[in-house]
């Protein structure tokens, strides 16, 4: 069975996000959204809400599930059988960083390939950042993010934040 990983924070998943998950699932057997436990970022969702932001988002996919992960990617891919990499490459800025990971984990683990993929050039500009900074300021993020991640945005926003 073929399986990608396909890692990130996903805090939240965008349509971006969604675009690369659906052409990957055209490709591999299996797509497991790697979402990854990342001490340094202060996410807005945690990591079992983003899990269920990607499951709902994807239900309709039926070889992609969402899973989380802590530590070095090659070592989760390895544990997961998994043969490949996918990384979103949304501007050639984004290329510098992902091309030295993908030496780096080639160098962990060579047997572990990184595919790079590009998202519609609609999603070219979108991120999570973004996106939450938009919501934050009151901005619309439908055509962004699919309606229950708008919602779940919506709802985090008006509550008080966690410690």
């Amino acid at each position: 069975m073929r399986t990608v990983i396909y890692p990130g924070s996903f805090d939240p998943i965008t349509n971006g996000h969604l675009d690369v998950i659906e052409r990957a699932a055209k490709l591999f057997d299996r797509v497991i959204v790697g979402v990854a436990e990342n001490e340094s970022k202060k996410a807005l969702f945690t990591l079992p809400e983003r899990c269920e932001l990607i499951t709902r988002a994807t239900r309709h996919l039926k070889n992609v599930t969402a899973d989380t992960f802590s530590g070095l990617l090659v070592d989760y891919v390895v544990r997961r059988k998994a043969q490949a990499i996918i990384r979103g490459l949304r501007a050639i800025s984004d290329f510098e960083y992902e091309f030295q990971m993908a030496l780096m984990n080639r160098k962990l683990a060579d047997r572990v390939e990184t595919l790079f993929m590009m998202p519609k050039e609609q999603y070219t500009f979108i991120s999570s950042r973004l996106v939450k900074e938009v919501a934050m300021l009151g901005g619309d993020i439908g055509e962004f993010v699919p309606r229950h991640v708008q919602q779940a945005l919506r709802a985090r926003l008006t509550k008080p934040q966690r410690p």
